[in-house]
């Protein structure tokens, strides 16, 4: 089966400005998505949707492949994330005649996934049934026990049961969704407008494979790097 990795890669940040290009342990944050994907014997293209002539010339020096520049519409700060995985797999059909079966999203800020955690999404579609697939870590807050809001003035639990959770470890599981891992099969990415879907399945990483979005985040993730590496 042909495996698509789309890694986009946006040139604006609020966050963190321009965060796809700074230092992250010696190497600007995107390569360490693209370093991480080429070890996948899964996967057999790469490619970098980006606005940013830096990021896409990083990306062609780091092995993945830039072949279109981003529309200046699907880069906006309100653009959501689907149409341009779409567009990519549009162009890559339309223009370079490659039909994937399964297509992986991989977000550059999230450089603690491995190798293992992408093949894994990828075997449960390839061979367990899964229209699509996306990583989660367990919610360190769990709205029926320890998550608010205010409605109309007072305070409430997001959810509740018929009978009230006195102890956190009888509450419904609940996951946080990482933005680490994306994947689908070509006809379902292509066929519908959510990821909430018929055959979705979840893949766990651990707690600590979060997605970077601010400066805390950052410095975070650096240290569990030269952790690994010491």
């Amino acid at each position: 089966m042909k495996v698509l990795a789309v890694i986009c890669a946006r040139g604006g940040s609020k966050g963190v400005p321009r965060k796809n290009l700074r230092l992250l342990a010696g190497q600007p944050l995107i390569v360490h998505t693209i370093e991480v994907v080429r070890k996948c014997p899964s996967i057999d293209q790469v490619v970098v949707s980006t606005d940013d002539p830096d990021i896409a010339e990083i990306a062609r020096k780091n092995g993945a492949e830039v072949p279109f520049m981003r529309p200046k519409e699907l880069a906006l700060n309100s653009s959501a994330k689907l149409p341009v995985i779409k567009h990519a797999v549009n162009y890559m059909e339309s223009k370079e005649s490659y039909r994937p079966d399964i297509v992986v999203d991989l977000d550059p800020t999230s450089p603690l996934r491995t190798e293992a955690d992408i093949e894994a999404c990828i075997k449960m579609i390839r061979d367990e049934g899964a229209g699509n697939v996306f990583s989660v870590t367990k919610a360190r807050r769990n709205p029926y026990f320890n998550m608010v809001e205010i409605v109309d003035g007072k305070v409430r639990l997001v959810k509740t049961l018929p009978r009230p959770v006195v102890r956190r470890q009888d509450a419904p599981q609940v996951f946080d969704m990482n933005a680490s891992i994306y994947a689908w099969k070509r006809e379902v990415l292509m066929n519908n407008d959510s990821i909430f879907l018929e055959r979705t399945r979840i893949y766990e990483m651990p707690g600590w494979a979060l997605d970077i979005d601010s400066e805390t985040d950052f410095e975070f993730v650096e240290f569990i790097l030269k952790k690994r590496k010491a």
